[in-house]
């Protein structure tokens, strides 16, 4: 792990503080909410969804391969009365069979794995039939002159973010992964830089 990395995780929580309070917290709530059963979290990060998973939620699962994150993520589960449990792996190499959870949360990460098609090939395979994807992902943007600067200042923010990429077109690559999108809401990561503004939040099934 390098040093950013260590550094980044430490500092997480202060820097989403006021984009949390503005509109995460919010979306959230009403998205991790609604998760039941076998529940599966890829890039848990430092927590921020575990005070939203409700009594319904039988299992929960939170994948987070970055050692400093997931160190954090164990503590504040060691707080919380959750039927849950920490795995070390990326998203795109799930160590799970088939068909295994009832939900799949992705919250602000498919900005930032490796290969986002592999990583979603791997949801729609540990889903089962009936099983959904909950995100909430920040996004390109739909205004040209933003995406342009998206693109411009798309290196500066994969090593400011720590591997986080401003301009994917997660929307798209979700269908192309065989989800179907049947919720969908569009906002803004309020408090945030504009390059990261453009957000996305919904349920998505295999079609």
């Amino acid at each position: 792990m390098s040093l950013w990395g260590r550094v980044f995780a430490a500092g997480y929580d202060r820097i989403m503080a006021a984009p949390e309070k503005a509109v995460l917290r919010g979306h959230r709530a009403t998205l991790v909410g609604r998760a039941s059963g076998d529940v599966l979290e890829i890039g848990g990060g430092t927590g921020a969804n575990l005070p939203f998973y409700g009594p319904q939620v039988a299992r929960l699962v939170l994948s987070e391969p970055e050692r400093p994150m997931a160190q954090r993520l164990e503590r504040k589960l060691a707080d919380r009365s959750l039927p849950a449990s920490v795995v070390g792996a990326p998203a795109e190499q799930l160590p799970f069979e088939d068909a295994s959870f009832d939900f799949v949360v992705s919250t602000l990460v498919l900005c930032t794995v490796v290969d986002p098609a592999r990583a979603l090939a791997e949801i729609h395979r540990v889903l089962k039939p009936t099983g959904q994807l909950l995100f909430l992902e920040h996004v390109r943007s739909d205004d040209p002159g933003l995406a342009r600067w998206q693109d411009r200042l798309h290196g500066v923010q994969v090593r400011v973010g720590h591997g986080c990429h401003c301009n994917r077109r997660t929307l798209q690559n979700m269908q192309l992964a065989g989800f179907s999108v049947g919720e969908l809401e569009h906002d803004r990561m309020r408090k945030a830089p504009p390059i990261v503004r453009p957000l996305i939040a919904g349920v998505a099934a295999r079609a």
